[in-house]
């Protein structure tokens, strides 16, 4: 697992940041909304003790080596409207996991790909990861298209994985090599 330091990333609109409590009314925002957890892995959150709790996941994870979330921040105002996170830090083969969520009103600005690229660079750069995976709803075609755009081949795909709310669904993965992402 690699070593993890408090880090902000700066793009052109966005500030990402580590997280803190004082991130769980905007964080439950985030995930209280059905139309954003509409191809996540659990239901929507219905109480904010969800999302403080999820934050207390996310402190431990950053001690622990094992998580980084980002909050991703509109540079202009400050206000937080998703999250960014690499985790599953498989050291020895030098690969992680990738995860995001943004506000439905941010949808189709291009922010999603802006904090992707800033984020896959710290991987690589930073973190000397080789490879990143993603595992997205396949019916999740705004995630898929901004993956592919950031150069994610799809790999796999795995029928009836989730059980969500009583939804059974489905698995595409998809994966990124540093060469890839150099080659761009």
């Amino acid at each position: 697992m690699p070593t993890l330091t408090p880090t902000t990333l700066h793009t052109q609109r966005l500030v990402l940041r580590w997280m803190d409590q004082s991130d769980a009314p905007a964080l439950f925002a985030l995930f209280s909304d059905p139309a954003v957890t509409r191809y996540w892995s659990t239901p929507a959150w219905t109480d904010i003790a969800q999302s403080r709790a999820f934050i207390d996941t996310t402190l431990a994870e950053y001690e622990a080596g094992t998580g980084l979330r980002f909050a991703i921040l509109l540079a202009e105002t400050g206000e937080m409207i998703g999250s960014i996170k690499l985790y599953d830090f498989y050291e020895s083969n030098r690969r992680c996991d990738i995860g995001y969520a943004l506000l439905q009103a941010q949808w189709g600005k291009g922010l999603v790909g802006e904090a992707l690229s800033a984020v896959i660079e710290h991987a690589f750069n930073t973190l000397n990861m080789n490879r990143i995976e993603a595992d997205i709803d396949p019916r999740n075609e705004a995630s898929a298209k901004v993956l592919e755009r950031m150069a994610f081949v799809r790999e796999g795909y795995m029928r009836e994985r989730w059980i969500v709310n009583g939804e059974v669904c489905d698995t595409a993965f998809y994966g990124l090599l540093r060469r890839d992402w150099e080659a761009r």
